[in-house]
C-alpha cells in the first residue's frame, strides 16, 4: 500500500537534499524530484523568519512510496539532514 508523508527541514539547501537521496540510491529526474526503487521525494524551499532577524532555508520533502520503503529511507534522510544544518 502506497503511502506518503511529508516533512520539512530548516538550514538545509536544495543541493543538499539532491545530493543526499542520491546517496540513499535515488536519481534525479527534475529540478525538484528524486526518485528511488519504489519511491519518489518530491521537495521545495521558502525562506522562513526565526525571530526578528535572522532568516533560514526551510525545504519541505513529500515522500511518496511503500511503507516498508519510507520508514528506513525518511530516517535515514532525517538522520543527514540534522547534522548538516542542525
Amino acid at each position: 500500500m502506497a503511502t506518503r508523508t511529508e516533512r520539512s527541514f530548516r538550514g538545509i539547501s536544495e543541493r543538499l537534499v539532491v545530493r543526499y537521496l542520491t546517496n540513499l540510491g535515488g536519481e534525479q529526474v527534475d529540478d525538484d524530484t528524486v526518485e528511488g526503487e519504489g519511491w519518489t521525494a518530491t521537495f521545495s524551499s521558502e525562506t522562513v523568519a526565526i525571530g526578528p532577524s535572522l532568516q533560514l532555508t526551510e525545504v519541505t520533502i513529500v515522500f511518496e512510496g511503500e511503507a516498508e520503503t519510507l520508514e528506513p529511507l525518511v530516517e535515514n534522510f532525517a538522520q543527514k539532514a540534522m547534522r548538516a544544518g542542525g
